[in-house]
């Protein structure tokens, strides 16, 4: 039979045992709230500075758009703008823009071209010598200008400035779990193996600087790689 004084000492132990339980709940609590701010707030200024860099980009570029507009024309029959249905953050489908660098049939007769693959992985398209590709169009992809439109997605928010650039659904479905963490981020205009080789790397390769860029990024680091992508852009290495 408990005692008085035993009684006491197992509701006061029990006391201190709960009350040590309510303050790891805190801190955990606490720690989780700082966490969700901290996130929140590294989101808000990434989306801030995306507004502000790709509003004023086409401002300023808005002479350069018309111009390439009527090149593109001439070159080649077709739509100045080449729009396509691209796989955003958590699998969200978006309008992805580009100025068109190919012939209007390209994507019938890409299906003849499959055994051409260059793409050591074989997940993604790639052909060095693409004869669905334009004359103008080679020199827009080459220096990437093709890409600028993108600037409109990254305004309205399906892209960011730096991220996994977005792949196309059929890619996503030959994903494994792992290459899928890609998705957990929104796509961006450059990333880290843009300004590596961009596609002189096999997919693998890609998935695998993509997943570091994840695990590692903010917002100086995307600075880091802006100012890298201008130097690679200008090189045209890898550019196909």
């Amino acid at each position: 039979m408990l005692t008085r004084t035993s009684l006491d000492k197992e509701l006061t132990r029990i006391s201190g045992e709960l009350a040590r339980r309510a303050q790891k709940r805190n801190r955990i609590s606490f720690h989780m709230y700082v966490w969700h701010l901290t996130v929140g707030m590294s989101y808000f200024i990434k989306r801030l500075f995306d507004i502000l860099i790709s509003g004023a980009a086409l401002f300023v570029l808005s002479p350069l758009f018309l111009l390439l507009a009527i090149w593109i024309k001439l070159d080649s029959p077709g739509p100045v703008i080449y729009r396509q249905i691209r796989v955003g953050r958590f699998g969200r489908h978006f309008r992805f823009y580009k100025f068109r660098t190919m012939r209007v049939d390209a994507d019938r007769i890409k299906s003849e071209l499959l055994a051409e693959n260059q793409s050591a992985d074989g997940v993604i398209f790639k052909m060095k010598r693409d004869p669905r590709i334009t004359r103008l169009g080679r020199y827009l992809r080459k220096f990437s200008i093709d890409e600028l439109p993108q600037l409109f997605n990254v305004l309205l928010g399906d892209m960011s400035l730096v991220g996994p650039r977005p792949p196309l659904p059929d890619e996503v479905r030959q994903y494994t779990l792992e290459d899928r963490k890609r998705l957990n981020v929104v796509p961006g205009l450059t990333c880290i193996w843009q300004v590596c080789g961009r596609s002189d790397i096999p997919f693998s390769k890609q998935v695998q600087l993509d997943k570091e860029y994840i695990a590692s990024h903010g917002f100086w680091r995307d600075c880091w790689l802006l100012i890298r992508t201008i130097p690679a852009i200008l090189t045209g290495k890898g550019a196909y």
